[in-house]
């Protein structure tokens, strides 16, 4: 199955952050793939599902802790 993001999300890649067009499913033995066109050069990638993360979005409070935004919890008991 093959969904179409409208809109589309930014996410973070190895390559850099990008924009995910489509999410391809294969099934549940086998990992999601994401068509992602990465913003520094305009190439679309494919990647497996655990090589991508939800970029930091201020406004909705999404991933912050990624660029530091908020302090990790003391796990001291």
């Amino acid at each position: 199955m093959i969904l179409q993001l409208n809109p589309s999300i930014l996410v973070e890649t190895p390559l850099g952050t990008g924009q995910t067009l489509f999410i391809i499913d294969y099934g549940m033995h086998q990992n999601s793939c994401w068509v992602v066109a990465l913003l520094e050069t305009g190439v679309i990638k494919h990647f497996d599902c655990n090589d991508v993360i939800l970029s930091t979005n201020y406004t909705y409070g999404m991933n912050l802790r990624h660029n530091k935004f908020v302090e990790e919890k003391d796990n001291k008991k």
